[in-house]
């Protein structure tokens, strides 16, 4: 079987709880090189706790399991500031110098670049998505965004120097975004960004909470974040999660490589001989394309595997915190309790399966590194060991819940 190319790398630095009775606190100071800044807003990436500086500049965030989380820092007149902080057995103090935000208007050159909203367009369908709660958020500011197109390596990158403010109606947040890096490669299909989120409620009406609340838990259900927590407290298959494995195996329709390679010599060099003159024969063009093709065709292709992986085989303990998860070729994980959307389905994401497997959706998890750590809140250690592809690709910024989020149980 044939899987789409379209894929997803999603480094998402969400801080993660863990194990343990006692909580713990974050302190500190936010300071530019001179003095205590007051006023400063302190987030933590991933969730919807806050604090703001006081007068010196000082601020405390209580009630902490141990884990590993990253604070986002934001004043007027100062760069947005992220840092890493991990807690094991006790409280943290942190001292966080921030950067002014100087423009040198009078060394800038603007120039109207005609396709920048194209650009802009790219950017929101494949950070926010393409879903239906994606048609109901909107980047509040845009401008913030620079863009660049590399026509030499087919490369849209996008960035900014604050946060990006995006309104989800859909799910009742307003997010603050620190994005990190975003790029989109056309000629692999291949999504890559990363940042940092922290989340407001909507002011909303009781009626309308109701339906945020029905909202988040179809957005919760099912995703990467529910896979793992589920992964972490061994109630994977409980929780409507079954895991194949997806194989790749040499593809029957391609020829070997080096016979597609000598054919396509043979075509291209052969000459005629005419008497005591050597003519090069012309080309056979449509013998050229058909091993051009084969050249261009996949060597491998995805074998969706019937054997159930069992969790025990998958997942160790790292630490008291931290569990492990190691496999070769890709976990391909079916969620039995949702099907798969028609808006889904019409999609580049979709995962093809044979026609006896039900529409259940459907995920590819590809590990880039030996090994991926996660805590059991769901949070990933290193977000870089995972690539996505399906339904997990599928759904982006607008489908994404805190990662203190509790939902109703079912």
């Amino acid at each position: 079987m044939f899987r789409h190319l379209f894929v997803v790398i999603i480094f998402i630095f969400l801080g993660a709880n863990a194990l343990a009775q006692n909580t713990f606190s974050i302190s500190g100071i936010v300071r530019d090189n001179k003095d205590g800044l007051p006023g400063a807003s302190i987030y933590l990436s991933g969730y919807k706790i806050a604090t703001v500086a006081d007068n010196d500049g000082k601020f405390t965030l209580s009630n902490l399991k141990p884990g590993s989380y990253n604070l986002l820092v934001q004043i007027v007149g100062y760069l947005p500031y992220s840092k890493s902080v991990i807690i094991s057995d006790k409280s943290v103090q942190v001292d966080l110098v921030l950067k002014e935000n100087v423009a040198q208007l009078d060394e800038v050159v603007i120039r109207a670049d005609p396709n920048r909203q194209k650009y802009i367009n790219q950017f929101k369908e494949f950070f926010i998505g393409k879903t239906p709660n994606a048609l109901q958020c909107k980047i509040l500011n845009p401008q913030v965004l620079n863009v660049d197109y590399d026509i030499t390596k087919s490369t849209l990158t996008v960035s900014t120097t604050e946060f990006l403010i995006v309104e989800n109606k859909a799910l009742g947040y307003r997010l603050k975004y620190m994005l990190d890096h975003f790029e989109y490669n056309s000629r692999t299909r291949i999504i890559y960004y990363s940042g940092h989120p922290f989340f407001e409620e909507l002011k909303a009406s009781a009626a309308k909470k109701k339906k945020y609340v029905a909202a988040r838990e179809t957005a919760y259900y099912g995703s990467s974040q529910h896979f793992f927590r589920s992964l972490y407290a061994n109630k994977a298959k409980e929780e409507g999660f079954i895991i194949n494995k997806m194989i790749k195996i040499p593809n029957p329709n391609r020829y070997p490589e080096y016979v597609i390679n000598s054919n396509i010599e043979n075509i291209r060099t052969v000459p005629e001989k005419t008497g005591i003159r050597i003519n090069k024969t012309k080309i056979d063009t449509a013998l050229l394309a058909f091993w051009t093709k084969q050249k261009e065709m996949p060597r491998t292709i995805d074998k969706f595997s019937r054997a159930e992986v069992l969790t025990d085989t998958l997942v160790h303990y790292y630490n008291q915190n931290l569990k492990y998860l190691s496999y070769t070729d890709a976990l391909l994980i079916q969620y039995t309790k949702e099907k798969e959307s028609l808006a889904y389905s019409k999609t580049g994401f979709w995962i093809f399966r044979p026609l006896d497997v039900p529409e259940n959706e459907i995920s590819v998890a590809n590990l880039t590194d030996s090994g991926v750590r996660f805590y059991e809140n769901g949070g990933i250690y290193d977000s870089r060991s995972l690539l996505y592809e399906g339904f997990w690709a599928y759904e982006k910024i607008a489908d994404m819940v805190p990662m203190d989020y509790v939902p109703l149980p079912k």
